[in-house]
């Protein structure tokens, strides 16, 4: 099953990072199907440069293309060498990912300290790589000593993944770290506007007088600290200006008894309230 994922394209990143992103090798992969889906994986978060390291089944694959979906750019412009010496020649920086102890001496990074790493070396002019082993065996010790360090992602009691799974988690760490979506965002719809302090003003007043009128307000030393915590709760909801209209004109019916009849189908005694607003408070 497609997932849809959020995508406001040149607006929320540095396009001028993405041109300085890894290289993503795959050594000895075995099936097209999971080529295709690291190709897919790569084209989400803005990765381009797919190296195959001796492909099982030979290239081009068809099934790689099928997989890949739209992201056949990436598959047809993937590079084939037959050695890894000659797939990693002109990378300054490669970090390979492994789920195994494999006794090698190499440091151990998590996704974002290695894709820390990779953008500094990127900001230093360097070119670097991502490695990820055959769907098998992953990477053995004679390939992962040609890397400066490994990365493990961090799983539960289940450690192997997919190969496409691979790829897709340190794409997304490496477009992450670029992101400048901010952490919130709030979609008001095409016709609502964020609410503006005075239309807020006119609420507050029109709701705490009739609060006075009602009683509600009691004891009276007490009013001016409850309406602070109105405020306080009203303005953290965030209403657009459509809603200050409504609440304004559920104010207003509620203020004067307006109700509607519970018998389906009978005529209202009262409208909704809404175009009833105090004169000089709207």
């Amino acid at each position: 099953m497609a997932v849809q994922a959020l995508s406001k394209p040149g607006c929320c990143w540095d396009r001028a990072q993405m041109t300085a992103a890894p290289a993503i090798i795959l050594a000895r992969p075995q099936l097209g199907e999971n080529i295709g889906a690291a190709a897919r994986a790569m084209k989400n978060f803005g990765l381009s440069d797919l190296r195959l390291v001796a492909p099982r089944d030979g290239w081009p694959n068809e099934k790689a293309t099928a997989m890949a979906a739209g992201a056949a750019d990436i598959v047809d412009g993937a590079r084939v060498f037959p050695t890894l010496p000659a797939a990693l020649a002109d990378l300054h920086l490669i970090l390979a990912t492994t789920a195994r102890e494999r006794g090698v001496a190499k440091p151990v990074l998590t996704p974002a300290e290695a894709v820390s790493r990779l953008r500094a070396a990127a900001g230093r002019g360097e070119k670097t790589g991502l490695l990820f082993g055959s769907e098998r065996s992953g990477l053995d010790n004679e390939e992962l000593a040609r890397a400066h360090a490994v990365i493990t992602i961090p799983t539960s009691d289940f450690s192997s993944l997919n190969l496409g799974q691979a790829v897709l988690l340190l794409g997304h760490e490496w477009f992450r770290a670029a992101d400048t979506t901010p952490p919130v965002q709030i979609d008001h719809g095409g016709l609502a506007h964020p609410a503006s302090g005075e239309e807020m003003e006119h609420l507050f007043a029109h709701l705490e007088g009739e609060l006075l009128k009602s009683g509600f307000l009691f004891p009276p030393d007490k009013a001016a600290g409850m309406m602070r915590n109105i405020r306080a709760m009203l303005t953290r909801a965030d209403f657009t200006d459509q809603e200050v209209r409504t609440l304004r004109g559920m104010i207003v019916a509620l203020s004067r008894g307006k109700h509607r009849p519970s018998a389906p189908g009978a005529p209202l005694t009262g409208d909704n309230g809404a175009d009833d607003i105090p004169p000089g408070t709207g």
